[in-house]
């Protein structure tokens, strides 16, 4: 839909920037619900709108692309009805397209305050739905952005049914928050593990399946890459070794990115590499000791953790943000290297 075209309802939302929609989000974040509280805040940087619109205003999107070293699903706009699956609130879902259509039809003329359209959102999807202000919060943020980048006219030609929850998802929000950093059973004699004691990396809490095992200071891509109990290319092409994408292990190619659900508090603290390669990446990790934005091969277990997998890679830290330096690290293996080769022009040009 152009830009001419808009209904006035998209023009509103499309005037406040990225910033702001980060703004508005932390304010709400400490109303919604643990079980969706780190959930929400992942999403929006799973799809940050600056790299979107970055990549839609480029005039050859294919080399645009490249130049970022994009592997995977970027677009918002292929994924309206899948994209919020590891929410809480994905079960609210087709309420959440109503409600919002429903604004986009009632909206006349003006601007939008994103915190309290929010909840309005919210609002329409309790009503609804029934369910509590806290647990709508988080999906109602989710559908407006949604429609800020898919418009309109793609938002409303989606079916709406979402993905019904399954597996962890399908329990109640405080049972899920529990189980999240909830350890393996031991047995008997588990008491007497120390230093070799196992944790559980919870990577898709739909799947009953997937888990995999993980010893006290190991990171979480070694143990992902240990468990080869599906062949993990057929799903991605990104994933080589695991179900986790990982070409490095050194922090240097950015494929590994994870969100934490639950369980941050579990993982070691960043260190400077860590938190200097996320800047160059582009992936918005918070500068605290223990955000809830990593890199798989960097954060090591000291506890049970929930995490989920983002759909894609890339490096746009310096194009997109600014003000990245080129750190030099050496890839572990071929095919890193040649993704480090392109991630050096990205820094250089």
């Amino acid at each position: 839909m152009s830009e001419s075209t808009n209904s006035s309802y998209e023009t509103a939302l499309a005037r406040p920037a990225e910033n702001d929609w980060a703004d508005a989000l932390e304010r709400v974040s400490g109303s919604v619900h643990e079980v969706d509280r780190n959930a929400v805040r992942i999403w929006f940087r799973f799809f940050p709108i600056s790299l979107r619109e970055y990549i839609l205003s480029a005039e050859d999107r294919d080399a645009t692309l490249h130049g970022l070293a994009m592997q995977g699903n970027w677009d918002l706009s292929e994924q309206i009805d899948t994209s919020h699956t590891f929410l809480y609130g994905t079960r609210f879902w087709p309420a959440v397209k109503k409600a919002v259509l429903k604004r986009n039809e009632d909206f006349a003329e003006g601007t939008v305050e994103l915190m309290a359209e929010i909840g309005e959102v919210a609002e329409l999807v309790s009503k609804e739905t029934g369910a509590a202000r806290e647990l709508t919060l988080g999906i109602a943020a989710v559908g407006l952005m949604t429609f800020r980048q898919a418009g309109a006219e793609k938002f409303s030609a989606t079916s709406g049914e979402g993905y019904k929850p399954s597996g962890l998802l399908k329990q109640s929000p405080d049972k899920i928050v529990e189980a999240r950093t909830s350890e393996p059973s031991r047995g008997l004699l588990g008491f007497l593990k120390t230093i070799d004691k196992d944790f559980r990396v919870t990577w898709d809490e739909n799947d009953k399946r997937a888990t995999f095992e993980i010893i006290f200071d190991e990171e979480i891509a070694s143990a992902a890459a240990r468990d080869q109990s599906r062949n993990w290319l057929e799903g991605d092409e990104r994933c080589i070794e695991g179900v986790i994408p990982v070409e490095c292990r050194s922090a240097a190619c950015g494929t590994c990115w994870v969100g934490v659900l639950g369980g941050e508090q579990n993982l070691t603290d960043v260190e400077p590499l860590e938190k200097r390669q996320m800047k160059v990446f582009g992936y918005g990790q918070k500068d605290e000791k223990k955000p809830f934005m990593r890199l798989a091969c960097q954060a090591a277990a000291e506890g049970s953790v929930s995490i989920v997998i983002p759909p894609w890679n890339a490096v746009f830290g310096k194009k997109v943000y600014g003000n990245v330096e080129k750190v030099e690290l050496e890839p572990a293996t071929s095919s890193a290297a040649r993704l480090r080769e392109t991630i050096s022009d990205v820094l250089d040009n």
